[in-house]
């Protein structure tokens, strides 16, 4: 006689890696799809880049840039950056909900990848984020800004936000996978990203910081890929931030995907 002894269901130990691409973008669509029964996610997505670029150019813009004009031209790449990180703390949100409300417990009796529910919240991400860029871009035009570049560095400037975006947001999601309320994954975000871009070059010049800040600021990550797409938009060197951007890129995706999996694994 024979007895059960291991639980009724489970993760599958392996699954290929097409199945598991296909996986992750059922569970992004799934994801995109909720702005459908949530329009005002899409409202949020559109109305505080909006509201952002507004303030920062004619509230501050003259006392930083001299013109309005002049600061937009500088900080548009900035706020383009600062947007897409502050928008992927709401998809770690979303992710601490779903674990709160049990649906990983059924996604676990589901023969998917374990990354892919993770995966597809990032992709999903990425998304939203790549409409907030174009509704930042259109704005910042009707406000002045230009274009010096051409259309393949623009292009460019699209890859580089996608490349960073996806591998930074591992590190949200691995704070919403360890938070056990979406409440905290809020506080815990905005704790981790604010620092991040308020003591980067996203909004005023390295040269106006205090010397002792600028070691920092130098190598913060956020810095590396305000200076990538300010010189694919504006012009200027781009190969030193690129490369930081890609390794810095790499080190995220590897740190907090391995994190974010092993804590899943953890939890449910």
């Amino acid at each position: 006689m024979t007895t059960a002894t291991g639980p009724e269901t489970s993760w599958p130990r392996r699954v290929p890696v097409s199945a598991a691409v296909r996986q992750s973008v059922t569970f992004a669509w799934r994801s995109i799809l909720q702005i459908k029964h949530k329009p005002a996610e899409l409202l949020d997505l559109s109305v505080q880049p909006v509201m952002f670029t507004l303030l920062f150019t004619y509230v501050f813009g003259g006392a930083i840039g001299g013109t309005p004009h002049d600061y937009l031209q500088f900080a548009l790449g900035g706020l383009i950056v600062q947007n897409a990180l502050f928008l992927s703390i709401y998809a770690a949100i979303g992710l601490s909900a779903d674990l709160k409300q049990g649906l990983f417990d059924r996604f676990r009796s589901l023969p998917i990848a374990r990354g892919a529910p993770l995966a597809g919240r990032v992709l999903a991400d990425v998304v939203r984020q790549l409409w907030s860029l174009i509704v930042l871009l259109i704005v910042g035009v009707v406000l002045g800004f230009r274009l010096t570049t051409g259309l393949a560095s623009l292009l460019g400037a699209f890859a580089v936000l996608t490349m960073f975006t996806v591998a930074f947001a591992w590190l949200p999601v691995w704070l919403g996978v360890l938070a056990r309320d979406p409440e905290k994954v809020q506080v815990f975000g905005f704790v981790v990203v604010l620092p991040l871009t308020f003591t980067s070059n996203a909004l005023v010049p390295l040269d106006t910081m205090p010397p002792w800040l600028r070691s920092w600021v130098s190598v913060n990550p956020v810095t590396q890929v305000n200076d990538t797409l300010r010189a694919l938009l504006s012009g200027g060197p781009v190969g030193g931030p690129l490369t930081a951007t890609v390794l810095w890129s790499a080190a995220f995706a590897a740190v907090f995907g391995t994190f974010s999996v092993r804590a899943l694994r953890s939890r449910v």
